[in-house]
């Protein structure tokens, strides 16, 4: 795995930076791609020595340009992490077209566009690693989340049928469904919410590191991991038994 390319979506950022820095210390040559917050992506690169690319995954015009961009730079992309992900929660009854779409766009038409600026070169190697970070709420719904539960909802029957034809050449396809993870986002809910509401669903009665989910990264990445395909891993501390 020494020298292979990966490129993490959203890789700046919570889950994404672990991920990005996991897979570093594990001997790979990082990509970390980030849609908007110049700040946060600059002291990241600064701390890690990761190079980092900004583009929108939502558009597949510049995730092709992003992609061209990093393999001049890097080289070719063994390893693609699809984790860029974002929320506009609202019942379904007050959701906006706007608030759907952005969460489509953003969360499942990004796998689109980005494995499919990979997947060829993966098949032309005979060699591939997709990851698709999904999450427990894609699995088992959650109120306020019509939209981004059907998107990680549908990342996972992404992951299945790219695992189906990708097989014979070499390339595997998983997911990750991580459960409540203490990042930025999570760690914004009201402590009492947390303390009453949350924590009492987790059977282990904590938040999962974003360090965890990482290691399940690097797992279905390396050479160990290649009689997995169509996998979805649950790091969500018995929340749901998916």
């Amino acid at each position: 795995m020494a020298g292979r390319v990966a490129l993490v979506t959203g890789g700046t950022r919570g889950i994404g930076e672990a991920i990005s820095v996991a897979l570093k210390d594990a001997g790979y040559k990082v990509a970390a791609n980030y849609g908007g917050n110049d700040e946060k992506a600059n002291a990241f690169k600064d701390a890690t020595g990761i190079p980092v690319y900004k583009f929108d995954v939502a558009d597949f015009a510049a995730s092709e340009a992003g992609v061209k961009q990093v393999e001049a730079d890097l080289g070719p992309i063994d390893v693609l992490v699809n984790n860029a992900g974002i929320t506009r929660d609202a019942p379904f009854h007050r959701m906006t077209p706007e608030k759907w779409t952005a969460v489509i766009n953003t969360n499942l038409n990004s796998l689109f566009n980005l494995t499919r600026q990979v997947i060829d070169g993966m098949r032309e190697r005979s060699f591939g690693r997709v990851i698709n970070i999904s999450s427990v709420n894609g699995q088992k719904g959650q109120f306020g989340q019509t939209n981004y539960s059907a998107a990680k909802a549908a990342a996972i029957g992404f992951t299945r049928a790219l695992a189906a034809e990708g097989a014979a050449k070499g390339i595997t396809v998983n997911a990750v469904a991580p459960g409540y993870i203490a990042t930025e986002m999570v760690m914004a809910v009201p402590q009492d919410v947390m303390e009453k509401v949350i924590l009492p669903q987790i059977p282990v009665g904590r938040l999962g590191q974003a360090e965890e989910i990482a290691r399940c990264v690097v797992f279905l990445a390396s050479d160990d991991a290649g009689y997995f395909t169509g996998a979805t891993l649950n790091p969500n501390g018995g929340l749901y038994f998916g």
